[in-house]
This record gives C-alpha cells, sequence and structure tokens, in this order.
C-alpha cells in the first residue's frame, strides 16, 4: 500500500509542476489482461487512446510507456469546396498497473500531448499535460485452466479521469472542439472485459462508458462509449512470446454542452478495423498495432478520422 500511494503522489506533483501552459503471476507471459483507457474525446481530445487503448497483451502487472499517433482531416463544411485541413494528435503515455489485492489491480495512466493542424490562417500546435485516469478493475469470474474445455474471465471496475491538463476555451469554437490537451473536467470512468480462450486461441471483448461533466468554463464534452472485440494468438517458446492480433473497435460520442445549450455537429461514431502484435523476452515486451476507419460519422461530416498507429515498450513488474 505504501508504493500504490508513493506513486499517486509521484503523479499529482508532477501534474501540478506542468500546469503552465491481480494476479501476481510466475511468469509475466501467461495472462491476457487488457483495459480501455478512457480520457480520450471525440476526434481527439485529451487523446489517450480511446478503443486503441488497449493494455498489454503480455505483461500482467507493469510499469511502460506508449507513443501513438491519431490523424485527422476538417473542414467548415460551408460550401461544396471548403477546404480540408489535417490535424495530427501525438500522445505519449506512462502507465503502470499495480496488484492491490488478490483480484484488484489499479492502473495510472500519465500522458503528455502535442497536436498540431493546419488552419486557414497559418499553422497551430499545442502541448502539455494531460488528463491522469486511475482505473480499477476487479475479477468477478475466471474458470480454471485445467478444469474446462473453455476459459472465461469477467472483470468489471471503475475510475475517474482528473482535469489536470489544460483546456483552452478558445479552441472549442473551432471545427473540431476537441483539439485540446485536456478536457478541464473531472471526468468518470464505468468498463467491463470478458475474455474466453480456447488453448492459444482467444477473443476479448470490452465495453468502456465515460460520464464527462462541466469544466469551470462552463463547456462540457460529451458523454462517450467505447467499444472493442479482438481475437488473438499467444505463441510461447522459452523465455520469447509472440502474440499477434485482429479485430474490431467502436467509438460513440453524445453531444457537447456549452452554458447548458447543446451545441450542434458536436456528436459522432466511427468504427475501426485494427491489427497488431506484441512480442516478449523474459521481462521485456514490444507491441504495434495500427487502425483503419471502416466507417464513421463525426460532427456532422466536417470532421474524418484517418489512421492511427502506437507503439509501446513495457517492464514486467
Amino acid at each position: 500500500m505504501k508504493k500504490i500511494t508513493l506513486v499517486l503522489v509521484l503523479v499529482f506533483q508532477l501534474a501540478n509542476a506542468t500546469e503552465k501552459d491481480s494476479l501476481q503471476f510466475k511468469n509475466p507471459f501467461t495472462q491476457f489482461h487488457h483495459f480501455l483507457e478512457d480520457d480520450c474525446d471525440a476526434c481527439g481530445c485529451s487523446a489517450s487512446g480511446g478503443s486503441m487503448g488497449f493494455a498489454s497483451m503480455l505483461n500482467s502487472n507493469f510499469v511502460g510507456i506508449r507513443y501513438f499517433n491519431q490523424q485527422y482531416q476538417s473542414t467548415d463544411g460551408l460550401y461544396s469546396n471548403s477546404l480540408w485541413y489535417k490535424e495530427n494528435f501525438n500522445t505519449t503515455q506512462v502507465w503502470a498497473r499495480i496488484p492491490v489485492k488478490e483480484n484488484v489491480q489499479l492502473s495510472v495512466l500519465f500522458p503528455y500531448h502535442s497536436h498540431n493542424r493546419a488552419t486557414a490562417t497559418g499553422d497551430q500546435a499545442i502541448n502539455g499535460v494531460g488528463d491522469i485516469t486511475l482505473l480499477a478493475m476487479y475479477r468477478l469470474y475466471q474458470t480454471h485452466k485445467d478444469s474446462t474445455f473453455l476459459v472465461h474471465t469477467l472483470q468489471m471496475g471503475g475510475g475517474v479521469k482528473m482535469p489536470s491538463g489544460k483546456f483552452n476555451q478558445a479552441n472549442s469554437g473551432n471545427v473540431n472542439p476537441s483539439f485540446q490537451v485536456g478536457t478541464g473536467s473531472w471526468d468518470y470512468l464505468l468498463a467491463t472485459e470478458y475474455i474466453i480462450r480456447r488453448k492459444q486461441f482467444g477473443l476479448n471483448t470490452l465495453l468502456n462508458y465515460v460520464i464527462k461533466t462541466e469544466n469551470q468554463k462552463n463547456y462540457r464534452f460529451g458523454n462517450q462509449l467505447n467499444y472493442a472485440a479482438t481475437f488473438f494468438y499467444l505463441n510461447e517458446k522459452d523465455a520469447y512470446s509472440f502474440a499477434p492480433q485482429i479485430g474490431i473497435a467502436g467509438e460513440n460520442y453524445e453531444s457537447n454542452y456549452q452554458y447548458g445549450i447543446q451545441l450542434n455537429k458536436t456528436s459522432g461514431n466511427a468504427l475501426f478495423g485494427k491489427v497488431g502484435f506484441e512480442v516478449g523476452r523474459n521481462a521485456f515486451s514490444f507491441g504495434a498495432n495500427v487502425m483503419l476507419p471502416i466507417k464513421q460519422n463525426l460532427t456532422g461530416g466536417n470532421v474524418e478520422a484517418n489512421c492511427r498507429w502506437s507503439f509501446n515498450l513495457n517492464y514486467s513488474l
């Protein structure tokens, strides 16, 4: 418990300083545990992955670093020939998952954002610490590996996203109001995960809902639903592990509000196809994945999501 308290204190101190601008397993590659990182808002605000946010497939408890990039294009839509402008959302994230007790894990997510976009008046860039997330997952049910044909695991949990990232009200009036490093609000997470496995093959499904609140600028981003389904295959040999994966991921955004008034063209949805892998040796693992849109309707068609990609490096605790 002292270690957990120390980690949380360090996280809060780092956030304030930059405000200016489970189970323990002997083999870290034997447990598949995913969770969604849910401080992502529509089209990249405080982007930390959204449905892209799977944790390590190979490490049960770990500390690691991940970089991911999300690409968009937006237009004001005033005319049929209105220009489209590129937007890039870049996030470097430090995360850790710490076992609290036998069936409970606590995840700490600490993002740093560096976003840029082109506009009619020139290029624009913002950067800074994003919103810190704490997420606790509780394992409700798990079958024993040797006692059944299929192995089932069910987990549920919740968390909070703190307003450690800066919210710029001027950016909220643009075509993409999510060009921010933070929401400026306290938001709350509900998450569930179900895994079914048969020997080396498995399916991971998860569902997550983020409840947004109004920030001090009287702006509230819409609540967000994330879901994903991923097929995976685990190949282990001696100290090496390899886990390719393929699946789909979806995001649904409700409308934003300002001064209690619903804002037009701020809701949307997107469905992505994804493919990736993770490879591990002893306590270290490296992973990468790519997501491409299958179907989308964001902000009334004025924003389009393009490619997303990420890579991560973890060390098993």
